[in-house]
Order: structure tokens, then sequence, then C-alpha cells
């Protein structure tokens, strides 16, 4: 019998990017290689490594209370006072 876990990061959604590249651990490699795995028996595609990486740091921002009091909020738009 076969179990799916659920995974933090669900299936990934088809964005515009750019190119960056890092240095990591050969033990942080081999996780992000394992996850990767995860990730495909669980959704049922593949996905390089590469790929899953900014999903990663984007749900780890997202949950990083720190980070978030330190982003200052898009500006609202600027409402004309009542006449």
């Amino acid at each position: 019998m076969s179990t799916t876990r659920k995974l933090r990061l669900g299936p990934l959604p088809k964005t515009e990017s750019t190119k960056l590249t890092f240095v990591c651990s050969v033990g942080l490699k081999a996780d992000l290689d394992r996850y990767a795995a995860l990730h495909a028996q669980a959704y049922g595609e593949m996905v390089d490594v590469a790929m899953l990486i900014p999903h990663m740091l984007e749900a780890f921002m997202a949950g990083d209370r720190g980070f978030k009091k330190g982003v200052s909020p898009k500006p609202a738009a600027q409402k004309s006072p009542p006449a």
C-alpha cells in the first residue's frame, strides 16, 4: 500500500522567471533531490530541483513573521477628500 504524503510545497504554478545561481552544501543538495523525488511521487510530475527552490523560498518568506513586519505595505490608492 502506498501513502501519499502531504508536502508543504504543493503543485508548482507556471510563473515568469529569471536565472539565479547559488552554491549549497552537498547535504542540502541531497535533501533537495530527495524532496524533488517526493514531490514527483505526490503530484505525478517530475520537477527539477532548480524549479523547486524559488517556490520553497517564497513559502519560507511568506511564513517568516519578522520578514513580514520588516516589509512595508504597498501604498494604497489615494482617495479624494470628501466634498
